[in-house]
């Protein structure tokens, strides 16, 4: 039934979101026999468009957009964004969308200039918040009121973390980079999200929310772009910042304008919720009041530029356009894009001197009005909008088909990333607008189709795209099945995968499941539960496997390494070392999930603690071997404090000892593998790397240090740096000061020093070439090694010569001491065994 009435209304319809405002302008537009519709957002005009199609026909409704015109001949409706309004078109009903928007700065004065000048025949509506109502009953003191209450409650719900957000939510923020981290950090622990950013074009945009509301994802990660004319099942909106750049500098957002960001959350019937993620603070209670309650402070001024501009002369045209207000409740708009571009074309005198004529400044305005759809404008933009303008007025006054074919065509490519797929669909809207220009090229039809398919072709692959980096479409997956079943299928792969219904949801090392984000939520709960009863089993399976593995498929990780101390079964890490009760007894930490019941790990534990007995007992057999040696008496107290000290001492610390022991009994010794030097008593087949290695790290474990890397094989010399001396005794090395010496190298160092001071006498010998390449060291480390050994150094004409110094109790190996030729001293009894010593302990190894 169509209506019409004689009288002219002018109705505003004031109310917060979600009161079906634009749904009361929809049915009242195709009651009449006419009408006009203008909304903030092209995809806004798109989507109404199809809604008054699916109601009256393709043939009586028309699209008029910068970027898209349908005119069908003889249609009597016209969705359109604001600034398309065909205002010199009579119609018997005319709306505009958003009101409230003229207090935008950019864009306020073309909603301002539709508030005054723009009416219907028999009826006008204005659409949007109670803010505007008195600038509306100033301005338009014709209108009459209907304020709409919101059809839902809408509630604070306070801060909360990303990864805890329930489904449904939206997380809002204000720049691209943190729009994009935030989805990522979704796709990790929800399995992905729909993305929303004003750069994407409506086709972009359309796909991405079309994604969310068919449940392929349950989250939506976007900047203030959803604030207005997408209407989705949203039932929390999680605010991540409330301050953004709106082009010229950061602000924080009004509190209607977060009330309209809010409001998406609950739809219809639905109530909704909203909040802060947990970094943002909790918003104010009184803001939280007002957003709530939809009470807000009233506009006291919108913008407002001149719309009766004058084109006789360029100065005519910048006159007009910086005419002051001229009444209370407006405020002169800030300089527009449009105005931007002229200011900058006009530093141009190519193009000044062509704008001579009224159609000529009127054309130039045309052209500054094409948008840079990159949302800044920018020399470039500049450049190119002087181009166009010299080709208009040029001698064909039209743009060149091959340079409009150039322009396009390098924009006709999808490669790159998510920033270069949106740079070039902004630069080919541009061209679009262009191609509606049907003055302005030979052939516009043909130039709308082609730069509409390339915007389309991009737009996909943009979608494509973000797609492929914030969804992770197996998590997604089984999000959605999780809906129709709370059973789901699970098993694990020969290779280790854990999979349920048909997607990996992580993978099985060892003992250790490395879980794919599942999230706290029901969903991740259940999908938790399907792998953790495939898991039960396959840890079955393996534990019986590792009891049944021969020790060769059992070894340590390098110790040089991020992993020293892990153990690993074929390759794959199943358990670690740790302080024991004593160095040679490390314990055993089985690396495994809390899925691995506690008689599996016992079984497990049991099983490395018998391969790493029989490995500590083939490492250091040598050691084993000295506790069975046939030596007895002071040999075999020696012995024993060799063990204890983990097979090497300074011989300093044992000469007492070495005193009494005879010439038999060192043979004894020596049979042992053990090495009497001249400074160090210790077993040589433990100064090996890997021996070596495995001391240093068993003394880091026991001293409760994070391991050391050991030294290199082949390197007798070190920095000594910050390691104390007990370290560097265990791997094999001795500390001089600023560096640590091999003991197999000190007693080459010694014995090679004693034949210099017995060659030289009374007169002493100088630190040679040859005894620094033995030591690998400088001659300043070499004078202490030298001192620390028993040489003492003096400077003689320049000259720095040692000779030995007078030693003090037993003397050295191979001379007489105070024993010789006298009864042998009666031997002392052998010290009893601590059976709490590391050493003890070794006793309980055995040697493969």
């Amino acid at each position: 039934m169509e209506l019409s009435t004689q009288r002219q209304r002018v109705i505003a319809v004031l109310g917060p979101t979600n009161t079906g405002k634009t749904h009361l302008a929809m049915e009242r537009l195709l009651a009449h026999p006419s009408g006009i519709i203008g909304f903030p957002l092209r995809l806004l005009a798109r989507e109404n468009y199809d809604r008054a199609v699916k109601a009256r026909g393709r043939n009586q409704v028309a699209l008029i957009t910068g970027e898209e015109k349908i005119l069908p001949e003889g249609a009597r409706y016209f969705l359109c964004t604001v600034e398309a309004m065909p205002l010199d078109r009579p119609a018997d009903f005319l709306a505009i969308d958003e009101i409230q928007m003229c207090a935008d700065p950019d864009r306020g004065h073309v909603f301002t200039e539709r508030l005054l000048k723009a009416r219907g025949r028999y009826e006008t509506m204005l659409l949007g918040a109670e803010t505007i109502r008195p600038l509306i009953q100033r301005l338009a003191p014709e209108a009459e009121f209907m304020t709409r209450p919101r059809l839902s409650v809408l509630r604070y719900t306070g801060p909360k973390k990303v990864t805890r957000l329930p489904p449904r939510s939206a997380v809002v923020a204000f720049s691209a980079a943190q729009v994009y981290a935030l989805a990522e950090l979704v796709r990790r622990q929800r399995g992905g999200a729909a993305v929303v950013l004003g750069a994407l074009s409506p086709r972009t945009r359309n796909a991405q929310v079309a994604m969310y509301q068919a449940g392929e994802v349950d989250y939506l990660v976007a900047t203030d772009a959803i604030g207005m004319g997408l209407n989705m099942d949203i039932d929390h909106v999680a605010f991540a910042g409330i301050s953004k750049f709106d082009g010229r500098h950061r602000r924080n957002l009004a509190p209607a304008e977060l009330a309209q960001i809010a409001g998406r959350a609950g739809r219809a019937m639905n109530d909704g919720t909203f909040g802060t993620t947990a970094d943002q603070k909790a918003l104010d209670p009184d803001l939280v009041e007002a957003i709530e309650s939809h009470r807000f402070d009233p506009l006291t001024r919108i913008f407002w530029r001149n719309g009766e501009l004058e084109f006789s002369s360029l100065h005519a045209l910048r006159h007009t356009l910086a005419r002051p207000a001229p009444r209370g409740g407006l405020m002169r708009a800030r300089a527009a894009e449009d105005e931007q571009a002229l200011a900058l074309l006009l530093r141009d005198e190519t193009v000044t001197e062509r704008a001579a004529t009224p159609e000529a400044v009127r054309l130039l305005w045309e052209v500054c009005q094409v948008p840079d759809f990159q949302g800044v404008m920018t020399d470039a933009h500049a450049g190119l909008l002087a181009t166009v303008y010299k080709y208009l007025t040029g001698k064909d006054g039209r743009l060149p088909e091959d340079w409009m074919a150039g322009q396009v065509k390098r924009l006709d490519r999808t490669d790159g990333d998510i920033d270069a797929l949106t740079q070039r669909i902004a630069h080919i809207r541009t061209w679009t607008y262009v191609s509606f220009h049907g003055a302005w090229l030979n052939d516009a039809p043909h130039w709308q189709g082609r730069t509409r398919a390339i915007e389309d072709k991009l737009s996909d692959a943009l979608h494509e795209r973000l797609t492929q980096r914030f969804v992770d479409k197996s998590t997604a997956h089984l999000m959605k099945r999780l809906k129709d079943t709370p059973d789901l299928m699970a098993a694990v792969t020969h290779a280790g995968d854990v999979v349920v219904e048909g997607h990996a949801v992580g993978h099985l090392k060892g003992f250790l499941f490395d879980a794919a984000a599942m999230g706290g939520d029901a969903a991740g709960k259940a999908i938790a539960a399907a792998a953790g009863r495939a898991l039960k089993g396959e840890f079955r399976r393996r534990v019986q496997a590792l009891e049944k593995a021969p020790d060769e498929a059992i070894r340590l990780a390098p110790l040089d390494g991020d992993r020293a101390g892990v153990i690993l079964w074929d390759g794959v890490p199943v358990g670690r070392l740790a302080k024991g009760d004593a160095m040679l007894r490390p314990a055993v930490r089985v690396l495994a999930s809390d899925l691995l019941d506690a008689q599996g790990r016992d079984r497990v534990t049991k099983r490395l603690e018998t391969w790493l007995a029989a490995y500590l007992g083939d490492l250091f057999r040598d050691l084993l071997a000295l506790d069975r040696a046939s030596v007895t008496g002071p040999a075999k107290g020696l012995a024993f404090r060799l063990g204890e000290a983990f097979g090497s001492l300074p011989r300093a610390a044992v000469d007492e000892q070495l005193a009494l022991i005879g010439k038999d009994a060192r043979r004894d010794l020596r049979a042992a593998g053990v090495r009497i030097g001249r400074e160090t008593v210790f077993l040589p087949a433990l100064v090996r790397p890997a021996p070596a290695a495995m001391r240093g790290f068993l003394w880091c474990l026991a001293e409760g240090r994070k391991p050391v890397p050991p030294p290199p094989p082949g390197r007798v010399s070190m920095p000594a740096g910050q390691l104390p001396a007990d370290y560097w005794e265990q791997v094999g090395f001795r500390r001089f000061g600023r560096i640590a010496l091999r003991v197999d190298m000190v007693e080459r160092v010694a014995a090679a020093a004693w034949e210099l001071a017995n060659a030289g006498g009374k007169a002493g010998f100088e630190v040679t070439p040859d005894l620094l390449s033995l030591a690998g060291c400088g001659a300043a480390d070499m004078a202490r090694i030298l001192r620390a050994i028993g040489f003492k150094g003096t400077q003689a004409d320049g000259v720095l010569r040692f000779r030995p110094a007078a030693r003090k109790g037993p003397p050295a190996a191979g001379r007489k001491g105070k024993a010789s030729g006298k009864a042998a001293a009666k031997p002392r009894p052998p010290a009893p065994v601590d059976p709490h010593s590391p050493f003890a302990k070794l006793k309980d190894l055995a040697l493969s």
